[in-house]
């Protein structure tokens, strides 16, 4: 006699929510935006709420959020541009150039790693989690083509099969090969080397120089701490600076108000940062940047400081000043 399949629980919008982070991950490395993926997580959970009657249990609630979630952002970058780097956004500046804004659309933003990561991955998911969101800061996956860029998240982070890929898209198993197979001659050539997302004991340390030489405010050993050719950024501002010297020039001027700043330590994209407060007349400390280092070969390579602390500081969990 042939026994009956269980009959599949609906799940509860509690469900839902208990994959938000790993969502929201899969979002923000899609769209390269905190604040994009967050629409984009609401429309998942959305849409994921008044289907549930279609979710039949043949695979992972999870995965069955991540199918709705790629085809959620497909729609998003079909209509969008590629988000930048400060360094692609025009030559190289000096200290004495405009500071011309661009709109918030136009950047890449940084993401708290502790959002974006589900809690219960294990570490050798965690690890390649926090390795995509590093891609994803660093533009690699950007210059991707979304359907491209949707294939190797999936298959490189999420570890489906490309059958898998293609019933979740649409698509020929053949044509998500080649999909995966160009995006992976893309990255090929943005010379962005796999690193191990834990800092070394050694890098650790710079950072801790770097961090307390900025509160000190001490200009030469930050200087120090950098690659000759090391670059600073300040989003939304087009302006970006290559070299110790411009930094140095800097800080020491048109940046001289950045003197006293308090810092508070954050992992943004697998890598580490930092809270910038600035100091204001009333005797307290303001929200003024998070600073995203990237450490190669024992020293800063670039330092970026995102000045959008609105949006910004609430999704890292800062305090709104520091007395």
């Amino acid at each position: 006699m042939l026994q009956e399949s269980p009959a599949v629980t609906t799940p509860t919008i509690e469900d839902l929510e208990r994959h938000r982070s790993a969502i929201r991950g899969h979002c923000y490395r899609m769209l390269g935006s905190v604040t994009d993926a967050d629409d984009a997580v609401q429309e998942t959970m959305v849409r994921g709420w008044r289907h549930l009657d279609r979710f039949e249990g043949r695979s992972s609630l999870r995965t069955w959020l991540y199918r709705i979630a790629t085809r959620v952002c497909l729609d998003m970058l079909a209509s969008r541009s590629r988000r930048l780097r400060s360094t692609e956004a025009g030559p190289v500046g000096t200290i004495d150039d405009p500071l011309t804004p661009l709109p918030a659309s136009a950047w890449i933003e940084p993401i708290a790693d502790v959002t974006a990561i589900p809690a219960d991955s294990d570490p050798h998911e965690h690890a390649v989690l926090r390795q995509s969101l590093r891609l994803a800061f660093v533009a690699a996956l950007q210059h991707l083509p979304p359907r491209q860029r949707a294939v190797l998240l999936l298959v490189e982070v999420l570890g489906w099969t490309a059958a898998e890929v293609a019933q979740g898209l649409g698509m020929s198993v053949a044509a998500v090969n080649s999909a995966l197979q160009r995006a992976r001659a893309t990255l090929a050539t943005r010379d962005v080397a796999p690193t191990d997302s834990t800092l070394s004991s050694d890098e650790q340390a710079l950072v801790d120089r770097y961090v307390h030489a900025f509160e000190r405010y001490d200009v030469d050993a930050l200087a120090a701490l950098m690659h000759e050719d090391a670059t600073m950024a300040m989003p939304p501002f087009s302006l970006w600076l290559r070299g110790r010297e411009p930094y140095k020039g800097w800080l020491l001027g048109r940046g001289a108000a950045c003197r006293g700043s308090r810092t508070i330590r954050v992992e943004a994209n697998g890598l580490p940062a930092f809270a910038q407060y600035k100091p204001a007349d009333d005797g307290t400390w303001r929200p003024w940047a998070i600073c995203v280092l990237e450490v190669d070969r024992g020293a800063v390579a670039a330092q970026t400081f995102f000045l959008d602390t609105p949006t910004l500081f609430p999704r890292f969990g800062l305090p709104e000043l520091l007395a």
